[in-house]
């Protein structure tokens, strides 16, 4: 069956937990009421499925006007390298070509960036001009 890819309806908590436990982000799924909020609140979500089962998601908060930071784009360790993410990523942005700022941030892991150079983006150091990035986890 080939996968399929939706935006408009929120994956299910159980799907959720079980997708993010897979990929490893595991402070997100200690607080599942949390997640799921975090999910409801995003400008945007796209999933991907194979039948039923949900293999990748994407989804961009911001304000959608000057602005779409990519939150989080996770793809099941067995579909990885396979065209999902890039379709994920691509279908997330779609509805905010004309948005000025497109930020994510991302683990310093090589994969993943060149994943995101070979989508278009360029790490914050490598600008043209002169930028700094401020973060601060809690």
């Amino acid at each position: 069956m080939p996968i399929t890819y939706d935006s408009g309806r929120l994956p299910a908590r159980d799907e959720l937990l079980a997708l993010y436990d897979c990929v490893e982000w595991t402070a997100y799924t200690q607080d599942p009421d949390r997640l799921e909020a975090a999910i409801a609140a995003s400008l945007s979500v796209v999933t991907a499925r194979d039948g039923n089962r949900l293999v990748g998601l994407a989804r961009i908060v911001g304000d959608g006007l000057t602005i779409a930071y990519l939150q989080d784009l996770l793809v099941a360790p067995e579909y990885q390298r396979t065209g999902v993410g890039s379709e994920l990523f691509r279908l997330a942005f779609q509805p905010y070509d004309d948005v000025r700022q497109k930020v994510l941030i991302t683990d310093d892991e090589p994969r993943q960036l060149a994943f995101y150079r070979s989508m278009g983006f360029s790490e914050i150091r490598d600008l043209q001009h002169p930028t700094r990035a401020f973060v601060r986890f809690s």
